[in-house]
């Protein structure tokens, strides 16, 4: 199956000599901020989505297909001056092998692949000596209680693949519960384990890096979580500064162990004791740091373009001394969305609201989000949060 449906942009999104073809993998709020970025800079913007979905709706040219099959990759590459992803569990490692000459895949498949597989991506990382909480690869459950009784409890329980947001993870506190963990998210491979991290902070990192080896770096990003998805971004975070800095060189070390180019989110815990340890990377635009539309000079999206370009990367400085962006996180389960709050929403001075064209919602997905800027922390804060929640009632 290979449909493709084209969508205006301006006059037409008949090709344009010399003017370069910016292909996503994806098509959801990601593929959808980044293609916004490339039209912003006059680039041509293609996306392949395996069903039909409304953020990318209206961007460029929407190619409906079934992204394992490598001639479906290989037309849909075709006429692109790099192919990207949303998300790393997009089949750049089918792409990869039939890439048309003259097109460029970044990330790199082999990048997507350690990252995708949280026990590899742990095992890359411990060996490249970065700090990262005691973890243990298991195939059995008797493995996971050897580790659990290494570690102590409570322990937490990660599937190697498809979990995020709180999905295919389970904490557990004693062993009955383990026992129930490992029943319920167990693959055939096993789970991975990791120790309790009795953190103070959560805390991120992006890192934009060209094929040609310019790389920067935005600000230390404080994330609050609620319900297991990140609700809040505070930027910058109001810690040390020396912990700023052994953040900012743990996430810089992180992305290149595994090779990332374009934009790597480092999600971090910082411990009691000033201590910086990884969480977990993303290859490619993250939600900890949409803030950077409004928040900084040049935003992550912005910068992953011209990184995959390997165009000159523009500055990640704040343009107020600080940012705030709060997720709209649907309520209820409905196939329509409703607006009412937002044009109350939209009175709060300062604040940005994004919506992605998502139609379906459902409790705890990401329909948009609102940043503030400013000068006073509390002040941006509360803007923020009564904004999104002003929009998030309704839906």
């Amino acid at each position: 199956m290979y449909e493709k449906r084209r969508k205006l942009i301006g006059m037409s999104v008949v090709r344009t000599p010399n003017i370069p073809v910016i292909g996503i993998l994806g098509g959801g709020q990601l593929g959808r901020m980044t293609a916004m970025a490339a039209l912003r800079m006059g680039l041509q913007v293609r996306f392949l989505v395996p069903q039909p979905t409304g953020s990318a709706e209206g961007l460029g040219e929407v190619v409906v297909g079934n992204w394992q099959d490598p001639d479906v990759l290989r037309r849909f590459a075709e006429g692109c001056t790099v192919v990207t992803v949303e998300s790393e569990w997009a089949p750049a490692d089918v792409l990869e092998p039939v890439l048309p000459e003259g097109t460029t895949l970044w990330p790199r498949a082999e990048t997507l692949q350690i990252i995708r597989d949280k026990g590899q991506q742990k095992r890359v990382l411990a060996e490249a000596g970065l700090p990262l909480p005691a973890f243990a690869c298991c195939a059995t459950l008797e493995e996971a209680q050897a580790a659990a009784e290494r570690f102590g409890y409570p322990v937490v329980l990660k599937r190697y693949r498809g979990s995020y947001d709180g999905y295919g993870n389970f904490t557990a506190r004693s062993p009955e519960a383990l026992q129930t963990g490992w029943a319920r998210l167990a693959q055939e491979d096993g789970l991975l384990v990791e120790a309790w991290v009795p953190f103070v902070r959560e805390l991120a990192v992006l890192v934009a890096r060209s094929p040609g080896g310019e790389e920067v770096i935005y600000p230390v990003v404080y994330t609050r979580q609620q319900d297991h998805r990140c609700y809040l971004v505070q930027a910058p975070a109001a810690i040390d500064p020396a912990v700023a800095e052994e953040a900012r060189r743990v996430a810089r070390a992180a992305v290149e162990t595994v090779g990332g180019i374009g934009i790597t989110a480092v999600e971090l815990f910082e411990l009691a004791d000033g201590r910086i340890l990884i969480n977990e990377l993303a290859p490619r635009p993250h939600n900890t740091g949409h803030y950077t539309i409004e928040g900084c000079y040049t935003s992550q999206f912005e910068n992953h373009v011209r990184a995959v370009l390997d165009w000159p990367l523009g500055s990640p400085e704040l343009r107020e001394p600080v940012a705030v962006m709060v997720n709209i996180l649907g309520r209820r389960s409905s196939n329509s969305i409703e607006l009412r709050g937002l044009p109350e929403a939209l009175r709060i001075p300062g604040v940005a609201v994004h919506l992605y064209g998502k139609t379906q919602v459902r409790p705890g997905r990401k329909m948009g989000h609102v940043t503030a800027t400013g000068t006073d922390p509390e002040d941006v804060r509360r803007r923020a949060e009564t904004a999104a929640d002003l929009i998030a009632r309704y839906l």
